[in-house]
């Protein structure tokens, strides 16, 4: 920026919000604050984008005391926060386990006009299943089934993914086997979430079949589907199962993701016999 000045070309709001959104993506906030305060030193007003950037940057570090000042200086100034920036702090406060400010927030949200949208629904269903409040994320959900709202695919895996994660894996296959009847398509994620929750469960021949139904389907398993079904024959020490799966794996171009790769060495610290029996099965199938 100080090469824009000596060339005599003077930096624009675009210039300076382009500059903080840089340095907030390095996790650099102190600097962005700097190029903000500098903004405002030579008469340029921060517009909503200004503000939205700094009010993520110091929600990523964790810092939302920081970003709520922000956000409420905003009003301060004679501007509206828009969905965006109401997104922002709501992600933030979740992130931090603010659970009951991020439900009064969103409320103030619903009293002060902008309209929710398909973010901010995502946004509050993933924080109550990650803090186990399954009923509020259902509720919400529900509402907007009723409403027909919001209602795509990447809703539907938030909620059967978190219903999955909170031991409710029953409730989670039947939202999923209900999709192609309210005209909602499954996709490859939405599977994946399906064959994790079964694995999870150790209900491998069950997640096996879910994998040949999405082939069926026409949907591609993908290098976490597999490494999905591998951990799951680990975990419940079915070696010869595993191994096909690797041959399978490995035949598509796919490999070992890092936590595959470290439970992979936990068995075989504990049992190294395992890796003679991996080996053994291996060349058998290889051959």
């Amino acid at each position: 920026m100080k090469h824009m000045v000596r060339k005599g070309v003077e930096p624009d709001i675009i210039t300076y919000n382009a500059i903080m959104d840089g340095y907030c993506l390095h996790g650099q906030v102190n600097r962005a604050r700097r190029i903000f305060n500098s903004m405002i030193d030579k008469g340029i007003e921060p517009n909503i984008i200004s503000y939205t950037i700094l009010i993520n940057g110091y929600c990523k570090k964790k810092k939302v005391d920081e970003a709520m000042q922000l956000f409420c200086e905003i009003s301060q100034k004679g501007s509206k926060p828009d969905v965006v920036t109401y997104n922002t702090i709501l992600q933030g406060l979740f992130k931090v386990g603010r659970i009951g400010h991020a439900k009064k927030f969103f409320a103030e949200m619903l009293s002060a006009g902008p309209i929710p949208n398909f973010y901010i629904h995502g946004t509050l269903l993933n924080g109550y299943f990650k803090y186990g409040l399954v009923e509020e994320a259902l509720s919400l959900f529900n509402k907007l089934e009723g409403k027909r709202e919001d209602t795509d695919i990447i809703l539907y895996n938030i909620v059967i993914g978190g219903l999955c994660k909170n031991g409710k894996l029953d409730e989670a296959h039947a939202i999923f086997e209900n999709l192609p009847l309210i005209g909602v398509l499954p996709n490859v994620r939405t599977y994946n979430i399906m064959i994790n929750g079964l694995c999870l469960e150790g209900l491998l021949d069950e997640a096996n079949d879910m994998l040949r139904k999405m082939e069926e389907n026409g949907y591609l398993p993908n290098v976490f589907t597999y490494n999905v079904l591998v951990r799951g024959f680990l975990r419940c020490s079915k070696i010869t199962e595993m191994t096909t799966f690797m041959k399978e794996m490995t035949g598509r171009g796919f490999s070992f993701d890092a936590t595959t790769t470290e439970l992979l060495v936990n068995v075989l610290r504990e049992s190294p016999s395992v890796l003679d029996m991996i080996l053994e099965l291996r060349s058998k199938i290889m051959k």
